[in-house]
C-alpha cells in the first residue's frame, strides 16, 4: 500500500523512518506518474513491513518538492536511515526500479 504524505508528515513518515522509503513525487495531471503508479504500487505489496512506499503531491506540497530540488516528475527518491540515496526519473520500467529497492535493504 502506498502512503500518501505531505510536507507535514514528510519528516515522520521518510526521514524518521525505521524501514527504508521509496516517495514518488507526483501530480493528478501528468500522465507519466499515473503510468507508474501501479509499479510503485506493486512493489509496495512486494516489500510490504521491509520498504515504505509514500506519494508526495508536489502541486499540493510544495515546500518538500522544492526541498529536494523536484523539476521533473514523476520523480523517485530512495532514502535510507534519513538520507537520500539514489532517484529514478520518468516513468521508467518495474526492471529500473527493482533493483534499486533491492539495494535498499
Amino acid at each position: 500500500m502506498v502512503l500518501e504524505i505531505t510536507d507535514k508528515n514528510f519528516k515522520e513518515e521518510v526521514l524518521d523512518s525505521k524501514i527504508p522509503v521509496v516517495v514518488d513525487f507526483w501530480a493528478p495531471w501528468c500522465g507519466p506518474c499515473l503510468i507508474i503508479a501501479p509499479v510503485t504500487e506493486k512493489l509496495s505489496e512486494e516489500y510490504v513491513d521491509k520498504v515504505k512506499f509514500c506519494k508526495l503531491n508536489v502541486d499540493e506540497n510544495l515546500k518538500t518538492a522544492r526541498e529536494y530540488g523536484v523539476m521533473s516528475i514523476p520523480l523517485l527518491l530512495f532514502f535510507k536511515d534519513g538520507k537520500q540515496v539514489d532517484s529514478v526519473l520518468g516513468a521508467v520500467p518495474e526492471s529500473m526500479i527493482q533493483p534499486k529497492v533491492k539495494a535498499l535493504l
